[in-house]
């Protein structure tokens, strides 16, 4: 089964991807700042982490930062998922290594077919471990 983590410090925002991501049959970490992201990251490491940057205690682009720099981390796919819309703002989150900036409001349709399109439930002529 595929490993999302899910960062963000918004619950409803959390509590909708949770079930969605769920429900199209991911297992779902949670964590509602950077820090709870790092000490998750400590005994699992998931596929993919959707990852607020507008956090309290560590923000997204310094949780990324810190991802990028451990060797067992730094092939996880990142998804930014952010109310910073701006153009600056984006080319950071994709300088620091996101794989993908989706900025807020978001379709949660077009969010799940970015996620399966870096991580896809089951790959072509793979057996699903």
């Amino acid at each position: 089964m595929k490993k999302i983590l899910i960062a963000d410090d918004e619950h409803k925002i959390i509590m909708t991807l949770e079930y969605s991501f769920r429900k199209a049959g991911y297992e779902v970490f949670i964590a509602r700042d950077g820090a709870e992201v790092l000490e998750i990251l400590k005994t699992e490491i998931p596929d993919l982490i959707l990852l607020d940057i507008m956090m309290p205690n560590v923000d997204g682009y310094t949780t990324l930062a810190e991802i990028k720099k451990n060797e067992k981390l730094n092939k996880v796919k990142v998804i930014f998922l952010s109310a910073k819309t701006g153009e600056e703002d984006i080319k950071k989150g994709l300088e620091l290594g996101a794989d993908a900036y989706v900025t807020k409001p978001y379709s949660i349709k077009k969010l799940m077919e970015k996620v399966e399109e870096l991580i896809p439930l089951s790959p072509k002529g793979e057996n699903n471990s």
